[in-house]
């Protein structure tokens, strides 16, 4: 049985949202059977909203909030909230009143049925379609077919995370829209129910459609991840290999034109590219070493936290 639930909220310039946002959560997490606390990240936003969320945290014990120094970006956002949460399933959503709240009791069932990641599903959107539905439903089925991992919309932010898999998460960059392919290397099990999207009505979106080649850049880096990131020799060896044997065929036909018919193979153009496909492999042979070396100082070494917080805001218990 759920004893407590946590809610983190990553909020970048929405001063007109919060207040509504808030209203509107502690309404349904009051109408739970559980405890809960709501933890508000501030992503650096500069309209007042950090004002806005001290208000709230001042008044309401179950509230924090945490302060970054500057904006650091949703994936460390939520790094953060995962770090400081207490709840035993976590909860993340937007601050933009996009995700509605009601759909929270949902995702809880579905956890309570054995699932450590429960996904939404904005089935439905109410964004513009060629500029925000389009390019999401194309990059969604890249990324499925990618990292095997399949889901309808890998963008939507309200999930439901077990803490024990958030916890292991290590998030960097904006790899936030990939955490369920990202934990399905440590294994777990996944749903994705629909959920109820709304209009934004107040605020700007913080999304355009340059997002798309970013979601191509992230999406490398996860496949890297999740295949070759413990064995990075595999994949440049690889590749190095190829280009050395590509390169070292024709050298090694011409050296024997040279050796045995004395052939003048000084100015052949094959033997120049032949050289240069031998000195490709080698250097990614290189880099396949120096990244096997490179992997085993990041596993051994301590991690640093992807966010810099200038302070935390909590309302102390009496």
């Amino acid at each position: 049985m759920l004893k407590k639930l946590s809610v983190v909220i990553p909020v970048y310039n929405e001063k007109d949202n919060i207040m509504p946002l808030y209203e509107e959560l502690k309404e349904v997490l009051n109408s739970l059977n559980l405890s809960y606390e709501i933890i508000f990240v501030d992503d650096g936003s500069t309209d007042g909203s950090g004002e806005i969320l001290d208000e709230i945290a001042e008044k309401d014990e179950t509230v924090m909030v945490i302060h970054f120094r500057r904006n650091f970006g949703q994936t460390a956002a939520i790094s953060a909230g995962f770090d400081y949460a207490d709840g035993e399933v976590i909860i993340t959503m937007d601050a933009d009143l996009q995700n509605d709240p009601h759909d929270i009791p949902r995702l809880l069932e579905k956890i309570e049925e054995g699932y450590d990641i429960v996904s939404g599903w904005r089935k439905d959107r109410k964004d513009p379609y060629w500029s925000r539905v389009f390019p999401s439903n194309v990059a969604n089925w890249i990324i499925s077919k990618i990292t095997g991992v399949y889901l309808h919309d890998y963008g939507c932010t309200l999930k439901a995370y077990r803490r024990e898999i958030a916890k292991e998460l290590k998030l960097y960059g904006e790899l936030h829209r990939f955490i369920p392919a990202l934990a399905s290397e440590i294994g777990v099990r996944i749903a994705e129910i629909p959920v109820n999207h709304r209009p934004r009505y107040k605020g700007k979106s913080k999304y355009g459609l340059t997002r798309i080649f970013k979601v191509l850049l992230d999406l490398m880096v996860v496949k890297f991840l999740l295949s070759y990131k413990s064995r990075p020799i595999r994949i440049l060896g690889g590749v190095g290999f190829a280009l050395f044997v590509v390169g070292f065929l024709p050298f090694s036909y011409l050296l024997l034109k040279k050796i045995f018919w004395g052939a003048n193979i000084g100015h052949r153009p094959l033997l120049l590219v032949s050289i240069l496909f031998i000195l490709a492999g080698i250097q990614f042979i290189s880099m396949g070493l120096l990244g096997e070396m490179t992997m085993r100082i990041y596993f051994e070494s301590l991690g640093k936290k992807p966010y810099y917080i200038r302070r935390i805001v909590k309302r102390r218990t009496s």
